[in-house]
């Protein structure tokens, strides 16, 4: 009779073979995979919004200069390159 090994146990008796400061390189590692996950976990959400316009995401700072032309194009000078 055959005994099905899964990977968790697969991993377990490797890691039985290793230092002990082998094995605390494991635990490091495995924890820094469950931060990488958690990090990408965070992410997707943003990436699920609807794109948005340059305008929208610079609105905040869209009309804070004072002075100047609001419009160029109402600016004829300017489109002729005369300004």
């Amino acid at each position: 009779m055959t005994q099905t090994i899964t990977q968790a146990e697969a991993i377990i008796e490797m890691i039985k073979t290793l230092s002990l400061q082998q094995q605390e390189e494991v635990i490091s590692f495995i924890e820094f995979l469950h931060f990488k996950a958690q990090k990408q976990e965070i992410q997707h959400p943003e990436e699920e919004q609807q794109p948005i316009s340059a305008y929208e995401a610079a609105q905040e700072f869209a009309g804070c200069l004072e002075g100047g032309h609001s419009d160029l194009s109402t600016n004829k000078k300017y489109l002729q390159g005369n300004w």
